[in-house]
């Protein structure tokens, strides 16, 4: 499960935040909520939270420096000043939120976070229902309109805010059913989960690469689109 601390001089924020934050991403444990850049440091370095929402403007040390000093946690700055943006970013900042925070833009962070966030532990897909069968056939809807897809012509799924997204050829579409849920129906010969919030088509796969880090990232025929290898599923290329 993923884990994050939050760090605000202002009780009444951070709070708030805590609560939207468990609202919109039940699955994040909040594992504390400091008052002062001192307590923050401390706290990251005993917790090691994967993600940690910080003010920068805090007693004992400023957000800035807390995130120079937390090299092993994605910081996500929450600030009433637009000023710091440039130097945040260059701190390694995953986003910068300013205060007061819409839903909407709290949304697209998560979002963003939930995508880039380690996946759990299985390297492929877990075997298709026996009763069932793996699914052949998606039914999406736009307006009044419902189209049938064929599994079999899926480039890849794509978790979003809400929805999930299947890419077909050249057109993209949102269904409801979850990315954990379709990874239950998909056949497993066919589709191979690559990322928290990717699913791909084995047959779509051009060539996989790896960057100057060593970050693998899936190349796909005849199309510009490029899927990350969160390292928990690097195993599935390890001939490379």
């Amino acid at each position: 499960m993923p884990t994050a601390l939050i760090a605000d001089d202002e009780p009444n924020l951070a709070a708030e935040l805590a609560e939207r934050l468990t609202r919109f991403w039940p699955e994040l444990t909040i594992v504390g909520m400091p008052r002062n850049g001192i307590e923050a440091l401390a706290q990251i370095n005993a917790t090691q939270p994967d993600f940690a929402f910080l003010d920068i403007r805090m007693p004992g040390l400023d957000g800035l420096k807390v995130a120079s000093l937390a090299t092993d946690t994605r910081v996500i700055f929450v600030t009433a000043y637009d000023e710091y943006a440039v130097e945040a970013f260059d701190k390694s900042a995953v986003d910068y939120l300013l205060k007061p925070l819409s839903d909407e833009r709290l949304l697209r962070c998560i979002a963003r976070l939930q995508r880039e966030a380690p996946a759990p532990a299985p390297v492929a897909l877990p075997p298709a229902s026996k009763d069932t069968g793996p699914i052949r056939w998606l039914t999406v809807g736009l307006g009044d309109t419902t189209h049938l897809i064929a599994v079999d012509e899926v480039a890849f799924f794509q978790a979003t805010d809400k929805y999930t997204e299947v890419v077909v050829g050249d057109k993209r579409h949102l269904i409801r059913t979850p990315l954990k849920d379709l990874a239950l129906r998909l056949d497993p010969e066919r589709f191979v989960q690559v990322h928290r919030g990717v699913i791909v088509s084995l047959a779509a796969i051009d060539h996989v690469q790896r960057d100057l880090l060593g970050r693998l990232r899936i190349h796909l025929r005849n199309r510009t689109d490029t899927l990350p290898v969160s390292r928990a599923y690097t195993g599935l290329f390890k001939q490379m």
